[in-house]
This record gives C-alpha cells, sequence and structure tokens, in this order.
C-alpha cells in the first residue's frame, strides 16, 4: 500500500482532517508530542511522515525556484515547478502512483502560487463564502448554507502567511498595533482578517467570494429574490432617475441587486462609483472606479468615503453610486442626492426600510454638523425616494421583502408607502413559501415616471385585482 492511501486511512478515523503545512518539520513535531502525551497514535505519526515529505519536496522545490522568475506569469512558473517537481521525487527516491503525484503537486503549487487549502475553495464556483475562524476550523457557505469541511490548516502561522500574502499586493499591512484589514484578491472577492490580541480564536479569515459570471435578471427572477413586475418596477424608477437605497443585513445580496439594477441606467451616463473595495460590476463603458485608502503605517494618507463622495462632486457627475454608506458619508450622499445628481444609489445596513431612515439620519449626525434633527430628516425625505430591503431568509434564500416608496413628511415624521410587500404564506420541507406582492397603491412619483416616457400598467401595483390589502 503507498505512503499517501496508509495515511489517508489513519486520517479517515479523525473528525477533523489537517491540511499539510507548508515547511513544517514532522519529526521535531513527533518528539514534540511524544514528549507532551507520550506515544503518539498511528494517525498522527502518518500525517507527520506526509507533513515531513511534502515539507522536504515543497522546501527543495523553493531552493532551486529561480528568485527572479516573474510569478504574475502562472503558467510558466507551473510549468517549472512541475519539473523540479518530478527530479526531486526521482532524486529523492519516492515512489507515489499517478494520482498521489498529482494530488501532491496541487498541495504544493497552492502553497507556492496560490492560497494554500484555501485554493481549492477559491475555484469552487458553488461557494459564496470562506470562513477560516482559526487553524483548526473552516467553514463556507454554499447555498445559503453554513457548513463546516473537515480540512484545516496546520497552524495559526501558517493562515498568517496566507493573509500576509493577500493584503501584501494590495500596500495594507496586518499586526498587532494594525490586528484587522479589509482587503480583496485579485479577482475582486472581498476579504476581511482578524488577528490576535483582539481575536481569540487565533487569525479570523472572511472570504466573499467574487463571481466571474454575475447573476443575471432571468437568474434573480428564477430563484424568487424578486417578481417580474418588482423588476419592471425597478427598471423604471432607475431609467426616471429616481434615488435608491437598498438596504438589509449582512449577506443579505444588496451589492447584487445594486449590480442589477444599475444594468438599467443608461450608456450615455457618466457613473462614477466610491467603495471601501471594488465589489460593483457595472457594465456601462463610461464608469470611474474609486476606492478608499486606509492610513499608512505613519497614520497618514487615509482617503475616507466621505472624502471620494465630495470629490466625485467635481467629476461631472450624471450619477454617483457609493457601494455602502456606514458613516458620515451620508450626509454627503444626501447632498450629492439634493443638488443635482437624481439617480444616485447606495446601501445600507438596516432591519426595515424605516430603520434605513434612521440610520441615515443617525449617521448624518456624525458630521459633526450642528443641524436640528427636523433638517436633517427633511433632506432624507427630499434625497431618498425609494428603498429596497432585502433580507436572507430562514432558508438561505435571499429575497425583495419591500420596495417602499419615501413619501414626504408629516409633522416630524417621515411618511414611508410599501409598493411591493412579501408575503410569507408557510414553511414547508425547509423552504420559506412566499411571493413579493404590490399593495394596490400607486407611488407618488409616478408622474416623475411619466415624465421619462415611461408608462406602467396599472396590474403591476395590483390595481384592478382582488388583494388581500
Amino acid at each position: 500500500m503507498s505512503l499517501l492511501k496508509r495515511i489517508e486511512q489513519g486520517q479517515g478515523n479523525q473528525t477533523t482532517t489537517p491540511v499539510e503545512n507548508s515547511g513544517a518539520d514532522g519529526a521535531s513535531r513527533l518528539m514534540n508530542l511524544q514528549s507532551r502525551r507520550g506515544t503518539p497514535s498511528a494517525s498522527t505519526a502518518q500525517r507527520d511522515t506526509y507533513l515531513d515529505l511534502k515539507a522536504r519536496v515543497q522546501n527543495r522545490l523553493l531552493a532551486e525556484l529561480d528568485p527572479s522568475m516573474d510569478i504574475t506569469r502562472v503558467s510558466e512558473v507551473r510549468t517549472t515547478i512541475q519539473e523540479l517537481f518530478e527530479q526531486v521525487l526521482t532524486e529523492e527516491n519516492i515512489v507515489l502512483t499517478r494520482p498521489e503525484r498529482q494530488r501532491l503537486f496541487e498541495q504544493i503549487s497552492a502553497e507556492i502560487l496560490g492560497f494554500g487549502p484555501l485554493q481549492p475553495l477559491l475555484e469552487d464556483d458553488s461557494i459564496s463564502e470562506i470562513m477560516v475562524n482559526g487553524a483548526r476550523s473552516i467553514y463556507i457557505e454554499r447555498g445559503g448554507k453554513i457548513t463546516r469541511l473537515p480540512i484545516s490548516f496546520e497552524s495559526d502561522e501558517h493562515v498568517m502567511r496566507i493573509i500576509d500574502r493577500i493584503v501584501a499586493p494590495m500596500g495594507r499591512r496586518i499586526d498587532e498595533s494594525s490586528p484587522y484589514v479589509d482587503a480583496r484578491l485579485p479577482d475582486g472577492s472581498r476579504v476581511n482578517a482578524v488577528i490576535p490580541p483582539i481575536s481569540l480564536v487565533g487569525p479570523v479569515l472572511t472570504i466573499r467570494k467574487f463571481f466571474k459570471n454575475p447573476i443575471t435578471l432571468d437568474q434573480l427572477i428564477q430563484f424568487g429574490s424578486i417578481t417580474p413586475d418588482a423588476l419592471q418596477f425597478l427598471k423604471a424608477c432607475v431609467e426616471s432617475r429616481l434615488n435608491i437605497i437598498i438596504s438589509g443585513g449582512t449577506g443579505s445580496g444588496k451589492t447584487t441587486l445594486l449590480n442589477i439594477l444599475s444594468q438599467f441606467i443608461p450608456g450615455d451616463e457618466r457613473i462614477v462609483t466610491n467603495e471601501n473595495e471594488e465589489k460593483l460590476q457595472l457594465r456601462q463603458e463610461h464608469v470611474v472606479t474609486l476606492e478608499s485608502r486606509p492610513a499608512n503605517i505613519e497614520g497618514r494618507g487615509e482617503v475616507t468615503i466621505r472624502q471620494l463622495v465630495i470629490n466625485s462632486l467635481r467629476m461631472r457627475p450624471d450619477r454617483i453610486i457609493v457601494g455602502e454608506i456606514r458613516d458620515e458619508a451620508a450626509v454627503d450622499m444626501l447632498q450629492a442626492m439634493n443638488t443635482g445628481h437624481d439617480g444616485s444609489m447606495t446601501t445600507a445596513h438596516s432591519n426595515s426600510p424605516r430603520d434605513t431612515l434612521a440610520r441615515v439620519e443617525t449617521m448624518a449626525m456624525m458630521s459633526g454638523m450642528e443641524l436640528p434633527v427636523r433638517a436633517i430628516r427633511e433632506q432624507v425625505s427630499s434625497a431618498i425616494d425609494l428603498v429596497v430591503h432585502q433580507e436572507r431568509m430562514r432558508d438561505g434564500t435571499r429575497k425583495v421583502v419591500n420596495i417602499t416608496e419615501v413619501s414626504g413628511m408629516e409633522g416630524d415624521v417621515i411618511t414611508m408607502t410599501d409598493i411591493f410587500l412579501f408575503e410569507q404564506s408557510g414553511y414547508e420541507n425547509g423552504k420559506v413559501i412566499g411571493r413579493l406582492r404590490p399593495t394596490g397603491l400607486r407611488p407618488k412619483f409616478i408622474d416623475k415616471i411619466e415624465t421619462s416616457g415611461i408608462h406602467l400598467p396599472a396590474s403591476i401595483f395590483g390595481i384592478g385585482e382582488r388583494r388581500r390589502y
């Protein structure tokens, strides 16, 4: 029986299968385990033997690779690694079957060129999120459900090496003085990393995957996230230059919906986007993308979303799109919406459309301007036309649950009217049963839509049909 088969059989009785460490010394680890715990189990000895084999082969490869090689030429580097890999196995008299050789080569290539144990997860299009909670705990989200994988890193230092490999190309740093960082992968996937001392479980890495093929309108309808009537209404709102906020919780699909709605912006308009990490996938030709920047190691050079929004006003935009409003930049976004940049869009975290406006009001107060509450609410009510609220349901699906018009002010209260509302009729076989239905009310801004030359049938709003509302 070959070496890898014996190792796999030894690991089969474990609940968690460790992923090999690059550079770990199996012999020294085995001695340490013996001194602390007595005689190690067969699976532990086999795992350390495999780690020793992988470490020796990998260290030989690293020693013989040309340091001046351009690793951005992945195919050429991979070919070179393949040749050296075969040479090392021959010189070391290591006998492996063809599948075992390929598996070991892929793991070592991932350590040298990719992101180690995370590489196959990043290449799996069915995975939407990767969560590393320390070296021994890796979770993924697939189809809206979170599951734990039977793989792990070898040590916290191994996780730290992968984190450094992710953040270094962006000129960002993570250490004890700056123990958390936002970054992105070369394919655009969003990355957040947190390390000790603020993380008590070791390095924590969260990756929101960036899909190569964005979700289309048809897929959004097929998934049950929205109805054709509601999508037609939102399309008319975007084309008639209404200001829209997309709200919802973390992972509810706000950015996905923002990408969908941005497709309806006419191609002859100049769009300026402002984001913390580039996530938007606008397909128009005339798009200017701006990204914020954290302070450097000396505490200088920070560029905030608020500064980007202010600068955007000087760039002759037809529309301003902010990836997410989370601080005092809200006041500048409101000013932009109220000063001729109609059709602007953004996202915000909240629990409901009413909470969305309350959060925008609170974030505007964070700007330090001593404005009365009523003045801020008047700005909010006049700037924002529509709130689209999304939720991640119990079954993991993402659905639009509210499409709400901001009607105006009555006294000191902002009035809102639901145009579409999700009605849940049950929960069967682990699935939420329900549909986004019109409430039978026309929005007050329907005149603005019709002035743009867009005429929506009354049936879209449920008028002329029997409704329970």
